[in-house]
C-alpha cells in the first residue's frame, strides 16, 4: 500500500514536496485460529483474551461468575471481535469438558488453549498453611491445568495446535508468605517439560508464561502494600510493575507460528527479575 505523506522544506516553507512510503496492513499473527482462555474476564486472562482477538482469532472466554463473562463478552464484541463466553469452574470436571465442548460447537476446532486459573487463599508461613488451603491451591493451581491439557490436547492435536499455561515468577523465586502458591507454579514449570516432550511427536506445543508482580486485582494485595512493593522493585531492575497487556504479546507470539519451533519453554514477563531453578 502507498502512503502519500506532503513535508515542508525546511529551507523553504513556501515550498513542499510529495514523499512516498510503502506500508503494510498490521499483520494479524493468528487469523483463523481457535482459542480458548480460562479465567479470562479481567486482569492477565483478559488481556490476553483481547490480544488474541486483535490478532485475528476466534476466542471463548471464561470465569465462575456469569456477570463477568457477560460483561467481558459484550466489552470484546463492542470492539468488533468474534467472542463467545461461558462459566467455567476448572476445578470441575463436567465445566472442563463443557469449556472444550463449547468451543467445538461454537468454531468447530480448537487451536489454542490457555490455562490461566490460579487461586491464592492464604499469605503466611508455609508451615502454618492449613491444609484445605493447600488442598484449594493444587487442586485450582495444578490438577485443573493437568486436567485440562487431558481434555485439549486430543483436540489440539487434530490442528497441530498449542497450549500454554501461566505460571509465575515465583514458580522460580519463591515468595516470602506465598510458599503453598509458590510451590504449586513450580510444578506448573515442570508440567511444561514432562507435557512438552510427550505432545510433541503429537504436533502439539506445550508452553509457559511466568509473569511478575503484575498491576491486576489478583496482586493487589502486593501492589498496594508500600512495603512490599518496594521490596519487589528493589529486585526489579526495570524498577516497575508490568501491565497485562505485556503479558498478552507474549501469550500471542507463543500461540502463534512464529513459534513453530518451541515447545518446553516458560518466557519470564518480570522486568529483569532475577528467576533461576
Amino acid at each position: 500500500m502507498l502512503k502519500k505523506k506532503t513535508d515542508t522544506m525546511l529551507r523553504n516553507p513556501t515550498k513542499t514536496f510529495v514523499r512516498y512510503i510503502v506500508t503494510e496492513p498490521k499483520r494479524l499473527r493468528l487469523e483463523g485460529k481457535v482459542a480458548i482462555v480460562t479465567a479470562s474476564t479481567n486482569g492477565i486472562g483478559y488481556s490476553i483474551a483481547e490480544c488474541f482477538a486483535e490478532n485475528g482469532a476466534k476466542v471463548l472466554i471464561s470465569s465462575r461468575k456469569k456477570e463477568n463473562v457477560e460483561k467481558s463478552v459484550l466489552a470484546l464484541k463492542e470492539k468488533g471481535f468474534d467472542v463467545r463466553g461461558m462459566v467455567c469452574h476448572v476445578g470441575k470436571s463436567a465445566d472442563r469438558k463443557n469449556l472444550v465442548e463449547k468451543a467445538l460447537n461454537d468454531f468447530g476446532k480448537i487451536d489454542i488453549f490457555v490455562s490461566n486459573a490460579a487461586v491464592n487463599p492464604v499469605a503466611c508461613p508455609l508451615l502454618d498453611t492449613p491444609e484445605e488451603a493447600w488442598d484449594k491451591i493444587f487442586d485450582l493451581n495444578l490438577k485443573s491445568s493437568f486436567l485440562l491439557a487431558k481434555e485439549a490436547v486430543p483436540h489440539l492435536s487434530k490442528t497441530r495446535g498449542s497450549m500454554l499455561f501461566v505460571s509465575s515468577v515465583a514458580g522460580f523465586m519463591p515468595m516470602p508468605l506465598l510458599g503453598a502458591y509458590s510451590i504449586s507454579k513450580t510444578a506448573l514449570l515442570s508440567l511444561v517439560k514432562v507435557l512438552s516432550a510427550e505432545c510433541a511427536l503429537k504436533g502439539v506445543r506445550i508452553n509457559g508464561l511466568a509473569p511478575g508482580v503484575i498491576k491486576t486485582d489478583f496482586s493487589s494485595f502486593l501492589t498496594n502494600s508500600d512495603q512490599i512493593s518496594a521490596s519487589f522493585l528493589e529486585q526489579t531492575p526495570m524498577r516497575r510493575f508490568g501491565e497485562p497487556a505485556e503479558c498478552a504479546g507474549a501469550a500471542v507470539f507463543l500461540s502463534s507460528d512464529d513459534a513453530s519451533y518451541i515447545t518446553g519453554e516458560t518466557i519470564v514477563i518480570g522486568g529483569g527479575y532475577n528467576c533461576r531453578l
